[in-house]
């Protein structure tokens, strides 16, 4: 038995942040029930056509999961709707602020006649505040909450290369939602959650905005740590490695078994991290003029025998392909509308579970199935579907 087992979740969904959430429940057995614009879709369907014809946002976010189609501006969306959510455990949605008020499905509502339900929000900013009402997007979350201002070179402000906002939010949607299934197991009562890309970016700032307290925000330093050194790329006489020290013990053993100058671990300019921090081009020099020499074969072969953390600046293949990976049978094959796709599983492997890992939809794929068993006739159907209901 999956964990997740009997339960309903009715999605209003599009982009990544609620997807994201919905797909990690899916995967662990929840049935979930996507309601998609007849004719498009989510918009994220339209994207690209780098998977065989299809999004790779798509392809990504909505394995496991039940299409249908609904326009959610007619009348008769309001009785499918009605009957749908009167049999689901969680109703989340990610639409325009106020658009779920708009068409009958304001939180309050149905929070009062159907008490056991779970009602997820998830937006830019938040219900309350003065950006209660403001759209958003990825990259103006990471620019309003001051991500850009610590991500990049020194003259070059730059975004995080995926839509880290949007997973942000996701994954505290989808643990908030676990959070609440339990306290429901407990009292009887379901809840409502309001969940914030904003929110989400906020808590993983933490350490830049105490940081700040110092009264000197965090330097961007491209691929270097800005309050950590050396933590960061270094090149080699073929190439670069990037490794990271954490303690004042790593660095003494760095200079005598990596460099080889041990005299650089008594230098009093580099005897702790914030030492190290404030004369970072002066230690960067000592380090370059070492290592700079050496083939990478022998950095990393010096790195690994001191125990110092090490990595290959890898590409996007270079990951898809890594050994680790293979060695941890990770790669699965999941159906898709233009046939069998590969998919990393869940990244929490519970022991005994065997994640679901089932098809990404085609567009409205389930809805005649769906509404029959909700109780609609044939011929409501087929009307409706001539007339652009579904």
């Amino acid at each position: 038995m999956l964990p997740l087992d009997g339960i309903t979740v009715v999605a209003i969904e599009q982009a990544v942040a609620v997807p994201f959430a919905t797909r990690q429940l899916a995967d662990l057995g929840a049935r979930v029930i996507k309601i998609e614009r007849p004719g498009t879709g989510d918009f994220a369907r339209g994207y690209d056509t780098t998977v065989r014809g299809l999004a790779s946002h798509f392809v990504w976010l909505n394995r496991s999961k039940q299409s249908v189609t609904l326009d959610l501006k007619r009348p008769e969306a309001r009785e499918v709707m009605a009957r749908l959510i009167a049999h689901a455990d969680v109703f989340v949605q990610n639409l325009a602020p106020g658009a779920a008020d708009r068409i009958g499905l304001a939180t309050t509502d149905l929070r009062s006649t159907h008490p056991r339900l779970i009602v997820c929000g998830v937006s830019g900013y938040g219900s309350t505040g003065p950006y209660a009402s403001k759209k958003a997007y990825d990259l103006l979350i990471q620019s309003e909450a001051g991500l850009l201002s610590i991500t990049g070179t020194a003259d070059t402000p730059s975004k995080v290369g995926l839509s880290i906002a949007d997973i942000a939010g996701g994954m505290y949607a989808y643990s908030g939602i676990l959070t609440a299934l339990l306290q429901r197991q407990r009292t009887g009562e379901g809840t409502t959650l309001d969940v914030s890309l904003f929110d989400a970016l906020g808590e993983w700032m933490g350490y830049a905005m105490y940081y700040t307290m110092s009264g000197v925000a965090p330097a961007r330093t491209g691929a270097s740590h800005a309050t950590i050194a050396p933590y960061g790329p270094y090149k080699t006489l073929d190439g670069q490695v990037i490794f990271g020290l954490q303690t004042n013990r790593e660095w003494a053993v760095f200079c005598t078994q990596v460099l080889r100058r041990d005299e650089l671990a008594a230098d009093e300019r580099f005897q702790s991290n914030h030492l190290r921090v404030e004369h970072r081009d002066a230690m960067n020099t000592e380090i370059d003029g070492v290592l700079g020499r050496l083939p990478t074969v022998e950095v990393v072969s010096r790195l690994d025998a001191a125990q110092i953390a090490n990595a290959r600046l890898n590409s996007v293949q270079e990951f898809i392909d890594h050994p680790q990976f293979a060695g941890r049978e990770a790669w699965r094959q999941v159906e898709s509308p233009r046939g069998p796709i590969p998919a990393l599983p869940p990244p929490v492997r519970m022991y005994g579970v065997d994640p679901v890992m089932a098809a990404i939809p085609a567009l409205g794929e389930h809805t005649d199935d769906v509404l029959s068993e909700f109780g609609f006739d044939a011929p409501t159907i087929a009307r409706w579907r001539e007339a652009g209901v579904i």
